[in-house]
């Protein structure tokens, strides 16, 4: 399998209606956070379907895609590196791992985090030191912000939330509202395994937070307990 056959399938799949409605999602006008982004115009699915057919590509190609323009070619690289992982023995996986941060400025919108971060970081760290993910929390960069809270979600699905409570601690104070619903949604993940342990959280901080964190977090509550947390009554 080569990088030329895999972005003459991406090329061929393209469909400029979508690529249209891509650029409004993810917000790619002037002053925005996608501002100048390129896309092709595919879902999702059509590109995990071909990131697996060609997970043999060499780490070289998949920096090619990393650092090309167009966004569906750079989601097409980190997917295929999150199966390389998955099927990696210990050394290689730690590989992965290093080229994943060393090219981690390519994921550069949020469903390129989300897709991934769990699924190559998160996973690499569940039972390692952790230090990365506090210094890239502590980062002046908005996508470095978000690919450690998403990579605690693997945390959360294995039963382990203390890094993800620390990580949000941090992040009280944040203004951009993509790390706020990030942290909300990684909240709302610890509620649905433990409810115990994020109204702790919540009794503890929920006046300090962002309005935006706060209404992701408690999003699966009841209608009358989530008015009483927005009107501070708890």
């Amino acid at each position: 399998m080569s990088l030329k056959k895999l972005t003459k399938e991406l090329k061929a799949k393209s469909s400029r209606e979508k690529a249209e409605i891509s650029k409004r999602f993810f917000k790619t006008g002037k002053g925005e956070y996608g501002e100048g982004d390129v896309f092709l115009g595919l879902t999702v699915p059509e590109q995990r379907v071909l990131a697996k057919k060609y997970v043999d590509l060499i780490l070289i190609d998949v920096k090619e895609l990393l650092h090309s323009k167009y966004h569906e070619h750079r989601l097409t690289g980190l997917l295929i590196l999150v199966y390389k992982y998955d099927k990696a023995d210990e050394k290689e996986k730690e590989r992965i791992k290093d080229f994943y941060l060393k090219n981690k400025h390519r994921s550069n919108n949020w469903d390129l985090i989300d897709c991934i971060a769990d699924k190559i970081l998160g996973k690499h760290l569940i039972d390692k030191d952790k230090d990365i993910l506090y210094n890239l929390a502590q980062s002046e960069n908005l996508w470095d912000k978000r690919i450690a809270i998403i990579s605690t979600f693997e945390f959360i699905k294995n039963g382990k939330f203390e890094d993800t409570l620390k990580i949000s601690e941090i992040f009280l104070k944040e203004k951009h509202d993509l790390i706020q619903k990030a942290v909300g949604w990684m909240l709302r993940e610890i509620g649905n395994r433990d409810m115990k342990i994020l109204e702790d959280f919540l009794k503890k901080y929920y006046k300090k937070m962002p309005r935006t964190m706060l209404r992701y977090a408690i999003e699966k509550f009841s209608e009358e307990k989530r008015k009483k947390y927005l009107k501070g009554e708890i």
